[in-house]
């Protein structure tokens, strides 16, 4: 008969394990793209974003997922209860990692205005152009207030548009909304996986018990 306690460990186990894959595999595809050139205005301020990503601390976070899920193996191998509990300790350290590169992505959505500014102005004009047309990013407290392109063609058209600021807040707190509230959520698995750890342990604890009671009285022989 299959331990259904055992049974929903594994499959915590599992979406731990896939955490960490995503984890890895969304770090090092950004780590690819976030120096290409950019063929439009959002791809641009999408690069600006992901240069400011903790890449190689999310890197280090999956690498610490996928030794906690070798550690858990030995436990489900076996009967030993040190390898489960060992686990829990990295998982929570890992859910702790993933809630800190959380927090960090939200702080930027609150420090966006400030500190996109200096980012944009060291663009080459080619990408300022670019988000300015597509965007309509025009940072009019900044000297020189535009580039000339096709949307900003003279000083007047450029004071008829509306301001940048606006924009790049909007787009790169949705951006980031998205990707935070996903790193949360994969806190909200390693909480789930501790659970799933406590939950094994007391089964297998309460087991070795009842075996003990059975030796004892004499069952454990027949």
């Amino acid at each position: 008969m299959v331990n259904k306690v055992q049974a929903a460990y594994v499959v915590a186990d599992g979406l731990f394990l896939l955490m960490g894959v995503f984890i890895i595999g969304f770090s090092v595809i950004v780590g690819n793209i976030r120096d290409e050139i950019p063929e439009n205005g959002r791809q641009a301020a999408r690069n600006l974003l992901y240069q400011r990503f903790p890449l190689t601390a999310g890197i280090v976070n999956a690498v610490f997922i996928f030794l906690t899920f070798m550690v858990t193996l030995p436990g489900l191998a076996t009967h030993s209860r040190g390898w489960l509990k060992l686990g829990a300790y990295m998982s929570t350290f890992c859910g702790v990692f993933s809630m800190i590169l959380g927090l960090f992505l939200w702080i930027l959505t609150l420090k966006t205005r400030e500190d996109f500014a200096p980012l944009y102005w060291e663009q080459p004009a080619s990408v300022q152009e670019l988000m300015q047309a597509e965007l309509l990013r025009l940072l009019q407290q900044h000297l020189p207030a535009f580039v000339t392109d096709a949307t900003c063609s003279s000083p007047a058209a450029a004071a008829l548009m509306r301001g940048c600021a606006t924009p790049i807040t909007s787009f790169a707190n949705v951006f980031l909304d998205n990707i935070f509230t996903a790193l949360f959520g994969m806190v909200g698995i390693d909480f789930v996986f501790v659970v799933a750890t406590a939950c094994l342990l007391k089964d297998r604890k309460e087991r070795e018990r009842f075996r003990h009671i059975d030796e004892k009285s004499g069952y454990g022989r027949i």
